[in-house]
């Protein structure tokens, strides 16, 4: 089985707060976990507000944790709000269904870890996992 290594979960980073940079966005934080939703690297740029790691932690591992991007978690969320709250609360691990954290996958769909972020509105946030996982020359759901 295909494994996320730390060299290319530096690249991820590295490459999504550079998009983040290009882009004019709010200082941001970049978090990438494996697939057992375990923090791989991380990266919180200079001015980026205290709580921006735990949130795109949160976030990226939500998103491995149901196994779909957090921009469908958000939604689903919004429609089953007690059940989300259920998970947030007895979830081991951090759980925020917000947009802002992308899967990366193997080619056979494999779910290989995700890249999260938090700084910008979820859509930027999304914007810049997308970009770090495309530089890395991965393939996200």
């Amino acid at each position: 089985m295909q494994a996320l290594t730390l060299a290319q979960a530096r690249i991820v980073i590295d490459a999504a707060l550079a998009a983040a940079r290009r882009q004019g966005f709010k200082a941001m934080a970049v978090v990438v976990v494996d697939a057992a939703a375990q923090v791989v690297t991380s990266a919180r740029e200079d001015g980026a507000s205290a709580l921006r790691l735990d949130i795109a932690l949160g976030k990226a591992a939500a998103g491995v944790g149901m196994g779909v991007n957090t921009r469908v978690l958000a939604q689903r969320a919004k429609d089953l709000p007690a059940f989300f709250g259920a998970i947030a609360s007895a979830a081991q691990q951090k759980f925020v269904p917000q947009t802002g954290a992308v899967l990366i996958t193997a080619a056979d769909g494999t779910v290989l870890g995700a890249a999260g972020a938090s700084g910008g509105s979820g859509d930027e946030d999304e914007q810049i996992c997308i970009a770090g996982i495309a530089a890395a020359g991965l393939t996200h759901a």
